[in-house]
């Protein structure tokens, strides 16, 4: 009998259910090639959680979760919430969560599939081939220092990192980099603030114990020109909170759709898997949701939480593959498509590539 592994559950809000399915629907294909088992557990959070018990993160959704080997999520909120006070709203329930789950490295590959290279608003020659994982500091930085204040005359925000905040993120994206191409630029401000040149420093350090990993240094003003004007030259990018979530937003659109891409938090005993895009309520029950960016998370659960690589490798292979042959959602049906399909139909036919490869 294969390895058998508890994935947590959680479906959420607007398309969440239906792209969660259509993962699911991958998931138990692969596990079924490569001869292990998923037991699945479901959980609530968000606005679904809110309807039914009232609170944004339940009890059981908290206990749930520090049970399982890994948990799949697709996405909450949505304008019927909206108008709840803020500790009850759907988002405070995501943040509660990974705060419970100890998640303090956030990871966004931006990939660029050949056959949608089109839809990238770059040109195809600056675009073609990229591959870039950021690496971003969760749980530190500007967005959580103290102290901060605000007035109407004045305001401020402090930006702290500590050794251990900085060497944990470090080996976290040196890692990576070991399963990768063996590069990794770390992005910060070392010119003008004090925190980046620890940062600097730290991370310099932590690389001696990775002595097959290339690592550079790149100024993070620097870093977002580069990565428009060449790309390429990214393998694994670390880097902290604030500067993380401006660099990982812009290299997401490289690929030249948020359907497409993927994201984990890890850190903690189970790392949290979902797309980049939020619940979109305005289609939610129109079967016309893109699963991909979805299908790509669960691979990337496979990959880097539970280490069966070959898995996870089968299902990018196969999203390439059914790319390759013209199936797109209709979010994307305008580059290249030979055939427009709904949700459960592109979640079904990755799976069956899976089954029959």
């Amino acid at each position: 009998m294969g390895k058998v592994y508890k994935i947590g559950i959680i479906k959420g809000d607007g398309i969440g259910p239906e792209i969660i399915d259509e993962a699911i629907n991958v998931l138990d294909a692969t596990a079924s090639k490569f001869g292990f088992d998923l037991k699945y557990e479901e959980f609530l959070l968000g606005g679904a959680a809110i309807d039914e018990t009232g609170v944004p993160l339940p009890p059981e959704t908290i206990a749930g979760v520090k049970r399982v080997d890994a948990v799949l999520f697709g996405a909450i909120g949505g304008p019927k919430w909206d108008n709840l006070d803020r500790h009850l709203r759907p988002e405070s329930g995501l943040l509660a969560l990974r705060k419970e789950m100890g998640t303090f490295a956030n990871l966004r590959p931006a990939t660029v599939y050949d056959e949608l290279i089109n839809a990238s608003t770059l040109k195809a020659d600056v675009v073609k081939g990229v591959d870039i994982m950021v690496v971003r500091e969760l749980t530190g930085g500007i967005y959580f220092g103290d102290p901060r204040e605000y007035s109407k005359d004045k305001a401020f925000n402090t930006m702290v990192y500590t050794r251990e905040e900085i060497e944990r993120i470090a080996r976290v994206a040196f890692d990576i980099a070991m399963k990768r191409d063996k590069r990794v630029c770390s992005v910060d401000k070392a010119n003008v603030l004090e925190v980046s040149q620890l940062w600097r420093e730290v991370v310099e350090e932590i690389s001696q114990e990775y002595p097959e990993v290339e690592l550079t240094h790149m100024y993070v003003d620097n870093a977002a020109m580069q990565l428009i004007k060449e790309p390429r030259q990214f393998d694994v990018i670390v880097t902290g909170n604030i500067f993380g979530d401006i660099l990982s937003d812009a290299a997401s659109m490289l690929s030249g759709s948020i359907g497409l891409l993927p994201s984990a938090s890890v850190g903690g005993k189970a790392g949290l898997y979902e797309p980049i895009h939020g619940s979109a309520p305005d289609i939610a029950g129109q079967g016309i949701a893109n699963p991909i960016a979805t299908i790509a998370s669960a691979a990337m659960l496979l990959k880097y939480e539970l280490g069966e690589e070959d898995a996870a490798n089968a299902i990018d292979s196969a999203i390439k593959k059914v790319l390759a042959q013209g199936y797109r959602t209709g979010d994307i049906g305008a580059f290249d498509a030979k055939e427009i399909v709904s949700c459960s139909e592109m979640g079904s036919i990755i799976a069956n590539s899976i089954s029959k490869s």
